[in-house]
């Protein structure tokens, strides 16, 4: 198999695998649930968030049995290798909000290779949205996708993404006067993978963090955005990786700005 006719093949069973732990999801969405605290009150788990990501995870085992998976939930890596391929997987993306009701929440696969991604999907089941990546370019529901052309900053709606603990809720705070006081509007919807989509989409400018974020919150989407002609760095300006500190993702025009925003949020 040729190394095009590879990433085809891993982009395809993201795609298969994110389908089918979206359908266990949208299962239950607004019924009764059973919810626990991982860490914090704003931290939390159903069962229907393992139950999707033993779906997942068996998706991909069907077709790749010895590959590494990197996931959210109990039993999969918590680090993405550094080497050779991998999958990356957050079974319900937006947990709090599926467990409100509300339609933003998703599930994200990516198939990288040495870190990097070569296919991702995230399906929006309540919002009968999917989004997808590989190497033939980036798609919602099977239309191209590209960035927005919007290069004035006040012009811009920006989202800070990721959640921050309680006790950085100054940085949230520092965060959205940054946004407030540089670009024309602000957004967030809960949902990492979502607003990094929604960039990818054209429906945001831009989507910023000064936090590491996690890879199963941020890989797909990041492939998504680059894919769609954005732009991914960390704050030091340098292209994005799994493992970097801070996320800023824009459609370039913007990014300068958006990178000043980011980097302000600790000063």
């Amino acid at each position: 198999m040729s190394d095009a006719d590879a990433e085809t093949s891993r982009a395809t069973v993201a795609l298969r695998a994110a389908k089918a732990g979206a359908a266990v999801a949208a299962d239950s969405f607004r019924t009764e649930l059973v919810v626990e605290e991982k860490g914090t009150k704003t931290d939390v788990v159903t069962q229907v968030d393992r139950d999707a990501q033993v779906t997942v995870i068996e998706t991909i085992r069907d077709v790749y049995p010895d590959d590494p998976i990197v996931g959210e939930e109990e039993d999969a890596l918590k680090e993405v290798p550094e080497a050779g391929p991998a999958w990356i997987v957050d079974p319900i993306d937006g947990t709090n909000n599926y467990v409100d009701g509300t339609r933003a929440f998703g599930t994200a696969v990516a198939a990288v290779a040495d870190g990097e991604p070569v296919g991702a999907a995230t399906v929006c089941p309540a919002l009968s949205d999917t989004y997808r990546v590989g190497p033939e370019g980036a798609f919602l529901n099977d239309e191209p996708l590209a960035v927005s052309d919007c290069d004035d900053p006040e012009a811009a709606t920006v989202c800070p993404t990721f959640w921050w603990d309680f006790d950085q809720r100054d940085q949230y705070a520092a965060a959205t006067r940054e946004v407030v006081e540089r670009f024309g509007d602000m957004r967030r919807f809960g949902c990492a993978q979502l607003e990094l989509a929604m960039v990818a989409t054209g429906a945001l400018e831009g989507a910023m963090t000064n936090m590491a974020i996690n890879p199963w919150d941020s890989v797909a989407g990041v492939g998504l955005i680059r894919e769609a002609g954005g732009v991914v760095t960390d704050l030091e300006g340098e292209r994005w990786r799994h493992d970097s500190t801070g996320l800023v993702a824009s459609n370039g025009a913007i990014h300068d700005e958006l990178l000043a925003a980011a980097r302000a949020i600790e000063d």
